[in-house]
């Protein structure tokens, strides 16, 4: 029997196959679940957009709070992100 394709292709599509086989079989199975116990997921889907804002929240105040001391910084002293700082330059102009 001639074939159009190599033994290691039919042997990589059957294995795709099966892992798509069973992910549908989980995705079936979770689908089921959440039928069953709606406010199970319901309060863990929750769970999770809190503590997501929580973290968003966070961030946020973080970033605010970095960006006041940085205004604060160039209001009080122009010069005070350079303190500890010091510009060597050497004059060797041997054109």
């Amino acid at each position: 029997m001639f074939r159009f394709y190599a033994n290691a292709i039919s042997h990589a599509s059957k294995r795709i196959a099966a892992g798509i086989f069973t992910v549908g079989l989980l995705l079936i199975g979770f689908g089921v679940i959440i039928l069953a116990l709606p406010e199970v997921f319901a309060l863990l889907a929750a769970a999770v957009f809190f503590v997501g804002g929580l973290g968003c929240a966070v961030t946020a105040v973080k970033i605010f709070l970095a960006q006041r001391r940085l205004d604060k910084l160039t209001s009080d002293d122009s010069e005070a992100y350079r303190k500890n700082v010091q510009i060597h330059i050497e004059e060797d102009f041997d054109v």
